[in-house]
């Protein structure tokens, strides 16, 4: 089950080339559905481009949910980025698991811790940076010591918080999906009679994993924009 990662040093740096490697191709796959569902646009959808604006429409309404449009609509975009890069990242090391050397390169990115709470402090970041722009200093910094002066201290702890939990939440349930469907392969699938007794598990766990990974990029999303209205918005 232990796999060392591809580690590679460059100018004193340590890179994990399994994550530089599927990071890459979770945006490739992101950016080649963008375009497919963008070449031929007809007034009647279907398809690739009616899957497409389902998913506009559903980032849309987590937007409206959370935010009045006129302060959220330049989300838009963004939402929708995570919402397909997360789930496609999630599901990148459901299939099948690539082990060379004993060292794994293919897998999920959001696996890995580093990868979710890159993406966290990105999210966090960019909260902070459209809290200035739209509001001015002077606004965003009051919200620290509302209601009272002396939540300075506890307010500042919830913004580490949220990136924690934002991070780790996705990290642990991808990465304890593929541990479980690697503790079926190994545990049952030895000899003919294994291999047919881990189909069944390894379909619904599968199946399941699916799900799960469907959520995680829902609830990525729902609270990236849950944490850009707090600081945008006028009314929180």
């Amino acid at each position: 089950m232990e796999h060392e990662a591809p580690i590679v040093e460059f100018l004193g740096l340590y890179f994990n080339m399994a994550n530089v490697l599927m990071i890459t191709v979770a945006s490739v796959i992101v950016f080649l559905i963008a375009v497919l569902s963008t070449r031929k646009l007809a007034m009647k959808p279907t398809g690739i481009q009616n899957f497409m604006e389902w998913v506009m429409d559903f980032v849309k309404n987590i937007i409206n949910s959370t935010m009045d449009w006129k302060d959220g609509g330049r989300f838009h975009i963004l939402g929708i980025t995570i919402m397909m890069y997360v789930f496609v990242a999630n599901m990148l090391g459901l299939p099948f698991s690539v082990v060379i050397d004993g060292k794994l390169w293919w897998k999920s990115p959001t696996a890995d811790p580093a990868v979710t709470l890159t993406l966290a402090i990105l999210v966090v970041g960019l909260s902070h940076f459209y809290g200035v722009k739209m509001r001015g200093m002077s606004a965003y910094g009051k919200e620290f010591f509302k209601p009272f002066w002396f939540m300075f201290p506890i307010k500042v702890i919830e913004e580490f918080a949220n990136t924690l939990t934002l991070g780790l939440r996705l990290y642990g349930n991808i990465y304890a999906g593929e541990i479980l469907l690697g503790l079926l392969a190994g545990s049952l699938a030895t000899g003919v009679g294994g291999h047919l007794a881990a189909i069944v598990p390894m379909l619904a766990w599968q199946g399941f994993s699916v799900f799960v990974g469907a959520i995680q990029a829902f609830i990525f999303t729902m609270l990236t924009m849950v944490y850009l209205s707090h600081k945008v918005s006028s009314d929180h």
